[in-house]
């Protein structure tokens, strides 16, 4: 059965970017009406669906943008904990352009979701499986999309940076238990010789030891919680991207170096197969 939650549940919290204080409400929503924000802050309190139409590639982040101008950034962590709690129907309502980074990961949103509890509708979630590859990349970076006849959602990750994180894959069938446990405590990084940069150019405002893993030539600043942990963060990233295909995905999901855009592109290609059906997906019976 598709899920929305049982109750309403607030966050208050501090947008990465623009260093904004914010005030965020998740609500339940009739069955089929999808994960959706409104900007309280605006005139009309427009309503941004969050499905691939609507993702523009943003720094270092994911944004939701309707034809309008009205938009809504850094949203991957909070549609990770929906998407990997099975929440498919959800209002969200923010009074800002940003929602808040909160602890850098997905564990404040499913902390808040499972206080909210979720409440099952009388309307079945239909599975898409993937029935062909499909790839994106750039250069050597890339995602793709294969079937599998493992069931359900695998997400596999890999990334290359300089030391001390260096090489690594994380590799994840995605349940709800999986994902509390291994996936949504993973926090976002950073490397120390690259924080001036982003700054100057106007990012990570809001951004502080509280909220991001810095990683310096000789350590990290404060030690991650797994040692893999900027690869498991790169999933969560995914996932939350992925959830904007607006559907249930069984199939293996791969990553390498890639980032918000290149998953924007995956989910849109999925999110237009799921709509026109054609052969690059089927519905699961």
């Amino acid at each position: 059965m598709q899920y929305t939650l049982a109750r309403p549940v607030e966050l208050v919290g501090t947008t990465l970017h623009r260093g904004l204080a914010v005030r965020l409400a998740l609500f339940a929503a009739p069955a089929g009406t999808g994960r959706r924000f409104v900007r309280s802050d605006l005139d009309g309190e427009p309503t941004i669906p969050a499905v691939a139409r609507f993702f523009r590639p943003s720094a270092l982040s994911t944004t939701l943008e309707r034809e309008d101008g009205a938009s809504i950034q850094t949203v991957e962590h909070l549609l990770a904990a929906l998407y990997g709690l099975g929440i498919d129907d959800c209002r969200i309502v923010v009074d800002g352009p940003e929602l808040p980074i909160l602890d850098g990961s997905a564990r404040p949103y499913l902390e808040a979701i499972e206080r909210a509890g979720l409440l099952a509708a009388s309307v079945p979630r239909p599975t898409y499986r993937i029935a062909a590859p499909v790839t994106v990349y750039e250069r050597d970076a890339f995602v793709s999309a294969v079937p599998t006849s493992e069931a359900g959602l695998r997400l596999s990750y890999g990334i290359d940076f300089p030391a001390p994180i260096g090489q690594q894959w994380f590799s994840l069938l995605l349940t709800p238990e999986s994902f509390a446990r291994e996936v949504a405590p993973a926090r976002t990084f950073t490397m120390r010789s690259q924080i001036q940069q982003l700054l100057d150019r106007g990012l990570i405002q809001g951004g502080s030891l509280a909220c991001a893993l810095v990683a310096d030539t000789d350590g990290w600043i404060e030690p991650p919680a797994w040692p893999d942990e900027p690869a498991r963060h790169k999933l969560l990233d995914l996932l939350g991207d992925l959830s904007l295909t607006g559907v249930a995905l069984s199939g293996h999901v791969i990553a390498y170096k890639a980032g918000h855009a290149l998953h924007g592109q995956l989910a849109h290609r999925l999110f237009e197969a799921s709509q026109s059906h054609f052969s690059l997906l089927d519905v699961a019976r």
